[in-house]
C-alpha cells in the first residue's frame, strides 16, 4: 500500500508535466525547426517568428494575524511561447501559449496542500468576555432548542460530514475573531477533502495539480491568445481592421484599477492585484472590427471599434480558498458558506440571549449559507458588446468614448433564498432577511470614456477615465434581500512625469506617476439601528491613491523602483520596492517585497445580519421591544462582509511577501 501511494504522489503532476512538454515540443520546433512548421498559406519566405521565455517566481510569506508563518508561498515555473505567421491575402497569426507548474502545493503542503488547516476554535462572548468552542460543539443547538418544547426544529448537535479537521477560520489571517461571526473553511483541495468545492467558475472546485497548473483545464486557458487578424483597405483612404480569435481586448489607459477595461476577466488568484494586467487578463472568444476613418477637418485620427465577446461567460477568478492568493478572502467566504450549507456547522458569536452575551450556534445542513451557484449558460443574450469610438484632435488630446453590454465579473449574493425555519422545521421559498444565498452574476451596461493629454505647465502627461454603470449588485442589509441594484460611477485620474534628479541619474530621468481611483455608489442606503448601522455595505465613496517612482541606471540594465498605494477609507498601505537587473539581453531579475500595513480596522465593520431576526427570539438584541419583527438592527463585525470595506489591500495586511524572479528569453 505504501507503494501504491508513492506511485500515486508521483503521478499526481503528470498532467502539467505532459503540458508542459507539449509547450517544450512547440518550444524546441520553433527555435529549430521553423521552416518545418505547417505552411497555413502564407508565402516561402514568410515563416514562423517565435519567442519563448521561462520564467521563475518564488515568494515566501511572513507571518499572519495567528502568528503562524506561512513561509514558501509561490514556486512558480512559467513556459511561454509567442508566435506570429503571416499568413495568405494580408492575413496574420498571432498565438501566446502559457503553462505554469507552481511547486508550492508540494513543497508547502501544510500550508497549501493535503495537510493543510487543523481543527479550529471558534467563540462564544458570556457576559463580555470571549471562550473558546470548538467547532460542532456549539451551546445553542439541539439540546437547548429542544428545552424549549420546539421539537421538530432543525439544529443538529453533530456534523457527520463536517469534522473540524482540515479547517481554518474564516479570515483568521487578516483579523482575530473579538467577538464577531467566524465559522471554520475547509482549506485543502478539493481532490482531498470536497467540502464546500463548486465551481465558482473557473475556481472553488480545483485539485492540487489543477491548483498548480491552472492554464490546462477544460477551457485550455494555455491558448492564452490565438488570433487573426487583416487591415481592409476601403475608399477615400479608409481602413477597416478585423481580429477574430482568443485575444485581449484592452480599453483603459490606468494601472491597477479597472476602470473602462472590463472586457476581459482577470484572474486574481496568480498574484493578488500585483501582476501586470497583460499577464492575469483571462482571454477570450472575441470578434472586434475597426473602422479606421483617419483625419477630419477638426481632428488628426478618428476609429469605431466594435467588440463581440462571443465566448461562454467567466467572472474573475478571485482564488480558491487554502491558496496563496484569495483577493479579498472572497474564496473562503464562499467556501465556508456552501459548506455551511452542504454540511452545516457552529457559527461563532450568533445568537443573542443576554447583556453581552452571544452563544457559538450549530446550524444544521441547509439553513444557511450558500445554496446554489447560477453561471450563465451560453447563448446569445449572454454575450457581451461593446462600442467605442476613439479620435485624436488637432490640438493632440486623444480621447475615447466607450459602451459596454456585459455580465458582473463579480457575484452578487441574493439572501432569503429556500431554507428550513431551525426552529420550526418548515421549509419556505423567502424567509425574509434569511443568510441562505444564491450567487448570480448580474447583466451590467456600462458608458463612459477616457482622455489624456500633454499639460505642459507642468511637462507632464494627464491620463483620465471614468465610467457610469447600471444593474450592479451590492450586499444591502436593509433589503428582503440583503442586495441592492446600485449605479456607481468610477474615475480616475493620472498623472506622469519624467524627471531628471541628479542623484539617482545625469543622464536619464526617474518617472513618477502618481493615479487616484474614486467611486460612487448612488442611492446609498445606510441606516441607524439600535445595534450599529445597516444598510449597504460598500461605502458611498472611497478613493485609492496610487505612487510610481521608476529609474534607469546602468545603461538601463538596472531599474529600481518603488509603488506605494493607499486605501482611504480602510486606511490600508501597500509598499512594494523591487530592483530589475538585465544581465544580459536575455536574462532579468528582479528582487523585491511586497509589505502591507493598516487594515482591519474598526471602520471595516458591517453589519453581519445576525439581528436581521429570521429566527426570533434569539436573533433579536436582548430586551428587543418587538422581538418578533424581522429586519436587522445593525449588529456587526469584520466577517463575513467586513472584507469589502476592508478591500483587496486591507484583507491582506499580513500577507507580506518576499520574492526573486527569473526570466530568461530563448
Amino acid at each position: 500500500m505504501k507503494n501504491i501511494k508513492q506511485f500515486r504522489m508521483r503521478a499526481r503532476p503528470l498532467r502539467a508535466i505532459r503540458g508542459l512538454a507539449l509547450l517544450l515540443a512547440l518550444a524546441a520546433g520553433s527555435a529549430g525547426a521553423a521552416d518545418n512548421l505547417p505552411d497555413l498559406g502564407g508565402a516561402p519566405d514568410d515563416g514562423w517568428k517565435t519567442d519563448t521565455y521561462l520564467e521563475n517566481h518564488t515568494a515566501t510569506r511572513g507571518r499572519d494575524d495567528t502568528g503562524h508563518s506561512a513561509g514558501l508561498s509561490k514556486f512558480r515555473n512559467t513556459l511561454q511561447i509567442e508566435a506570429d505567421r503571416k499568413l495568405g491575402d494580408g492575413w496574420a497569426f498571432h498565438g501566446v501559449f502559457r503553462g505554469t507548474y507552481d511547486g508550492v502545493y508540494r513543497l508547502n503542503k501544510n500550508e497549501y496542500g493535503e495537510g493543510a488547516g487543523g481543527p479550529v476554535n471558534l467563540q462564544q462572548t458570556l457576559g463580555g468576555q470571549f471562550a473558546p468552542v470548538p467547532n460542532g460543539q456549539g451551546p445553542v443547538g439541539h439540546t437547548l432548542v429542544n428545552s424549549l418544547g420546539l421539537t421538530n426544529n432543525a439544529f443538529v448537535d453533530s456534523y457527520p460530514n463536517n469534522p473540524n479537521d482540515g479547517l481554518r477560520v474564516l479570515g483568521d489571517r487578516w483579523h482575530g475573531i473579538d467577538g464577531g461571526v467566524a465559522f471554520g473553511v475547509p482549506v485543502r483541495p478539493c481532490n482531498v477533502d470536497p467540502r464546500g468545492c463548486i465551481n465558482f467558475g473557473g475556481y472553488g472546485d480545483r485539485s492540487t495539480s489543477q491548483l498548480a497548473s491552472p492554464e490546462f483545464n477544460d477551457r485550455a486557458d494555455f491558448v492564452r491568445e490565438a488570433f487573426v487578424k487583416k487591415t481592409f483597405a476601403l475608399a477615400d483612404g479608409k481602413q477597416l481592421f478585423v481580429k477574430i480569435g482568443r485575444q485581449q481586448v484592452v480599453w483603459g489607459r490606468t494601472d491597477l484599477f479597472r476602470v473602462l477595461d472590463v472586457i476581459n476577466p482577470v484572474d486574481y488568484s496568480r498574484n493578488n492585484i500585483y501582476d501586470e494586467l497583460q499577464d492575469i487578463r483571462i482571454p477570450m472568444f472575441i470578434a472586434q472590427a475597426e473602422y479606421r476613418m483617419g483625419a477630419s477637418e477638426s481632428m488628426q485620427d478618428r476609429n469605431l471599434q466594435v467588440v463581440w465577446n462571443f465566448d461562454k461567460f467567466r467572472p474573475n477568478n478571485l482564488g480558491q480558498c487554502g491558496t496563496a492568493n484569495v483577493i479579498l478572502d472572497a474564496g473562503c467566504l464562499f467556501r465556508g458558506l456552501k459548506n455551511l450549507w452542504d454540511n452545516g456547522g457552529t457559527v461563532a458569536n450568533f445568537a443573542n440571549i443576554g447583556p453581552n452575551t452571544l452563544l457559538a450556534t450549530n446550524f444544521g445542513a441547509h439553513q444557511i449559507g450558500l445554496a446554489n451557484v447560477d453561471l450563465p449558460a451560453w447563448n446569445l443574450k449572454n454575450t457581451q458588446l461593446g462600442m467605442k469610438f476613439e479620435g485624436v484632435t488637432k490640438d493632440g488630446v486623444n480621447f475615447s468614448l466607450n459602451a459596454l453590454t456585459y455580465r458582473s465579473q463579480l457575484p452578487s449574493l441574493h439572501g432569503g433564498q429556500r431554507a428550513v425555519n431551525a426552529f420550526t422545521g418548515e421549509f419556505r421559498n423567502a424567509w425574509p432577511y434569511l443568510i441562505s444565498f444564491d450567487m448570480v452574476y448580474p447583466r451590467v451596461q456600462l458608458v463612459g470614456g477616457s482622455l489624456d493629454f500633454q499639460f505642459k505647465p507642468l511637462e507632464a502627461a494627464v491620463r483620465m477615465e471614468g465610467a457610469f454603470t447600471s444593474g450592479e449588485e451590492f450586499a444591502n442589509s436593509a433589503r428582503e434581500q440583503l442586495y441592492s441594484k446600485n449605479k456607481v460611477f468610477r474615475g480616475v485620474i493620472g498623472i506622469d512625469r519624467p524627471t531628471f534628479v541628479p542623484f539617482i541619474s545625469t543622464t536619464r530621468t526617474t518617472l513618477f506617476s502618481g493615479q487616484l481611483f474614486w467611486q460612487h455608489l448612488f442611492n446609498h442606503e445606510l441606516h441607524d439601528g439600535p445595534l450599529g448601522q445597516y444598510g449597504n455595505v460598500d461605502w458611498k465613496d472611497n478613493v485609492i491613491g496610487t505612487f510610481l517612482i521608476k529609474s534607469f541606471l546602468a545603461g538601463d540594465r538596472v531599474s529600481p523602483q518603488i509603488i506605494m498605494a493607499r486605501d482611504f477609507k480602510a486606511k490600508a498601505n501597500v509598499f512594494s520596492p523591487s530592483v530589475e537587473w538585465s544581465t544580459t539581453d536575455n536574462l532579468k531579475f528582479t528582487f523585491g517585497a511586497n509589505l502591507k500595513s493598516g487594515g482591519a480596522n474598526i471602520g471595516d465593520k458591517a453589519d453581519d445580519c445576525r439581528s436581521c431576526n429570521p429566527w426570533a427570539p434569539f436573533t433579536a438584541p436582548f430586551g428587543d421591544a418587538n422581538p418578533l419583527q424581522p429586519g436587522s438592527r445593525g449588529l456587526a463585525s469584520l466577517e463575513p462582509l467586513g472584507r469589502f470595506r476592508a478591500g483587496p489591500i486591507g484583507t491582506a495586511v499580513n500577507e507580506n511577501d518576499l520574492f526573486i524572479t527569473m526570466r530568461y528569453k530563448f
